[in-house]
């Protein structure tokens, strides 16, 4: 059990390191915080912090930085992450409402995150497993082409325009895509091919000449949505901040850009008390990946977690921050998809 002011000499410790990058000493900290004791006194604190594994001395006769277990220990202290600013707010709901679609909205928030602090941000697609068929639209271009829509309840919107060859009756299209909505509209993704598959028998005449060149492209749209896909943005603020990660940067870009690497890591990570979850230093399971921390969050649609939205930076980074900017993303990704708060 660490004593109350050895924690509170940890905090800021944390808070100094982050703020100037420089080791932080006994002395700097009587200086800048008002703990009313002597710097001996504060050495001793160190000390505790230092037998515990919290802190480190990276030199010989240097200030301390924190240790992956010393930041731990500081996150699990906050009491509240910071709020974001109504500055911040405004650009978030300004951001997200220029959307039109599931593509464009998940790209949007990747590129606000990555500017709202300053790291590499990554926004999961929703999963096959976890859209369903909101509706299927299809569309008379000319007498010889239709568009095909695809709606999800994600709010993904698909479309392909498709030749219909010896042309079609407008009748005909207005009866196959009520069939369609009938048969698959509240259906998941999942059981879209099958559900076709035994319902092709029903379609007759003109209908099954459309349902033949419409189905296979029906088909392909649904499995674009199977491909697991994470979205990044702000790659450059890593290269920024090179110095702070030990040896080369290089295994982290790689890392990052793996997107099997990136699935398998977010999905092992559940949000907290605060609605977030981190992994730090070596807690992250992959082992280019043990220099940085990573904070992520879920997205909802209809009271259920779709998919997560996070940041990837280095262990010394401003952690209630960017815990707070997590999540307000993911709470105005959650309400612009219509889904609960």
């Amino acid at each position: 059990m660490i004593p109350d002011r050895p924690l509170e000499v940890l905090k800021a410790i944390v808070h100094d390191y982050i703020a100037s990058k420089e080791p932080v000493g006994s002395k700097s900290l009587v200086e800048r915080h008002s703990f009313g004791v002597s710097a001996a006194t504060i050495r001793n604190d160190m000390a505790i912090l230092e037998e515990e594994e919290l802190i480190i001395a990276p030199h010989t006769s240097s200030g301390r930085v924190p240790t992956d277990k010393g930041y731990r220990m500081f996150v699990d202290q906050l009491s509240e992450v910071k709020p974001i600013s109504s500055a911040e707010k405004a650009a978030i709901e300004g951001f997200l409402s220029k959307s039109s679609d599931l593509d464009e909205t998940l790209v949007q928030t990747a590129r606000l995150l990555s500017q709202l602090t300053n790291q590499v941000a990554l926004v999961q697609y929703p999963s096959l497993g976890r859209a369903s068929v909101k509706h299927i639209e299809l569309i008379a271009i000319d007498e010889k082409r239709l568009l095909l829509m695809l709606i999800t309840d994600s709010g993904r919107i698909q479309q392909q325009v498709l030749d219909i060859t010896g042309g079609y009756e407008p009748g005909d299209v207005e009866k196959f895509r009520n069939a369609l909505n009938e048969a698959l509209a509240g259906r998941a993704l999942s059981e879209v091919s099958s559900l076709v598959k035994t319902g092709n028998q029903k379609f007759t005449g003109k209908i099954k000449h459309l349902a033949e060149k419409v189905i296979p492209d029906l088909l392909q749209l649904v499995d674009a949505n199977s491909q697991e896909k994470v979205l990044l943005a702000g790659t450059s603020n890593l290269a920024r901040r090179e110095s702070d990660f030990p040896g080369s940067i290089s295994p982290v870009l790689e890392a990052i850009e793996e997107q099997v690497v990136l699935l398998r890591l977010i999905s092992e990570m559940q949000a907290d008390q605060h609605g977030v979850t981190l992994r730090i230093g070596r807690e992250n399971t992959v082992d280019a990946l043990s220099s940085t921390a990573v904070v992520v969050s879920g997205y909802e649609n209809q009271g259920s977690e779709i998919a997560k939205v996070g940041v990837i930076g280095p262990t010394r980074m401003d952690y209630s921050s960017n815990m707070g900017a997590v999540r307000a993303v993911a709470r105005y990704l959650t309400k612009s998809l219509g889904g609960s708060q």
